[in-house]
């Protein structure tokens, strides 16, 4: 711990050397970080419970900052607002300095500008382009003329690739409950007349009930290749889809399972999701320290390849953490805005990556898996790893 660390009065949440040194390399003297998970990140995990399903608020919204300057976590500020004065008193922040205004947008990048003008010798300033609000930029800019300001998303995403051993507790737990609850709802709640919206209704409880944070549920059932939760009824036969993201203190679990309503898998189904499987199997193979990124991908695209499901079957590999599709980046996604920037670089520990084989079967339908995994010293992790077969559905209502 450097002299300037041991003079603040709480643990930095973060590896501030690392952040110094992205910084550096990007030419940065402060960032001012605005999206909901890199103030959570830098902050050590917290996040204003009164905004954190909406932040509309009057006539602007909340919104709040983390000021940092490189190698000076001593000068760092939390800009917020004056409703988290409570927060304040119960000592959530560890920053130095904390300065509580009014709610706005405006106002808390005056509130920042404020704060770097104090500092200076800063000439350029990186903000998160991305989840800054054109008013809120535009104040920045007023109250720092003489200052350039830049896209710190790289640096902050880098700095959030390999997960600490907290963050890993939090994804393996967020991964088990959410396939906890998918079991559930297909034995339970997957009934024929039930329409895909009510099971997407008993699937957010049954996730709530297990403390998460409901994200979203993608689901299919029958033939259909819809998605989206919708008036759709479920009926004896149908095989299942339920893709769903639900989220442990920030992180999220993000997994598909497949359920078939009170029947038996045919041959044919059985062999698709062998498939599908075989794939999901194959590509941890080159998941270890030190492997190349883009295997994971190169494996998965030669089985593809080589299978009769080609024109309707698709790999994925992405990064998770406290945003889907994060670092590392293993594959071209212009779905998603950003390229592989990491296929030729390698894993490293504290890596966790969202594997998912897709097959949107002309005649059968949805067939899919999606796991996740960790990167550890000595190879991988795979978590939320169980009900990988056709889940049994229905059944409870059918014992009943």
């Amino acid at each position: 711990m450097s002299d300037v660390e041991s003079a603040i009065a709480k643990p930095i949440p973060f590896d501030t050397r690392h952040l110094d040194k992205l910084m550096d390399e990007a030419g940065l003297d402060v960032i001012v970080a605005t999206s909901k998970h890199n103030v959570q990140y830098l902050l050590g995990g917290y996040r204003f419970f009164f905004f954190d399903t909406m932040e509309a608020m009057g006539v602007s919204r909340y919104l709040s900052a983390v000021v940092y300057r490189k190698g000076r976590p001593d000068e760092t500020a939390y800009i917020g607002c004056a409703m988290e004065g409570g927060e304040k008193e119960l000592g959530r922040f560890w920053t130095p300095k904390v300065e509580l205004g009014p709610v706005g947008s405006q106002a808390a990048m005056a509130g920042a500008a404020a704060h770097i003008a104090k500092l200076g010798g800063v000439r350029r300033v990186g903000i998160e382009t991305g989840f800054l609000p054109s008013d809120a930029e535009a104040a920045l800019r007023r109250g720092l003329s003489n200052v350039e300001l830049t896209d710190a998303n790289f640096p902050l995403e880098r700095l959030r690739a390999c997960k600490t051993p907290e963050e890993i507790a939090s994804l393996r737990k967020a991964s088990q409950l959410v396939v906890d609850a998918m079991k559930v709802t297909f034995e339970t709640h997957c009934v024929p007349g039930a329409t895909k919206a009510q099971v997407v209704e008993a699937l957010r409880r049954e996730e709530v009930n297990r403390g998460l944070v409901f994200d979203y549920c993608l689901i299919t059932a029958g033939t259909s290749l819809n998605r989206s939760p919708s008036e759709q009824r479920i009926e004896k036969g149908d095989i299942m889809t339920i893709d769903s993201g639900g989220n442990w203190k920030g992180y999220i679990g993000d997994l598909c399972r497949m359920g078939i309503v009170q029947a038996t898998p045919d041959q044919e189904l059985q062999d698709l999701l062998g498939f599908v499987e075989e794939v999901q199997q194959a590509v941890r193979k080159p998941i270890r320290p030190d492997g190349r990124g883009g295997d994971i991908c190169d494996v998965a695209e030669r089985l593809l390849d080589a299978s009769p499901h080609r024109k309707y079957t698709h790999f994925m590999a992405h990064g998770m953490g406290l945003v889907s599709h994060e670092a590392p980046r293993l594959m071209d996604a212009p779905r998603f805005s950003y390229d592989g920037y990491d296929k030729e670089r390698p894993l490293e520990p504290g890596h966790v990556i969202s594997i998912e084989t897709t097959m949107a079967h002309p005649k059968r339908g949805f067939v899919k898996l999606e796991d996740t995994i960790i990167v550890t010293e000595n190879g991988y992790e795979a978590v939320g790893d169980g009900a990988r077969g056709f889940n049994a559905a229905g059944v409870a209502a059918g014992r009943a």
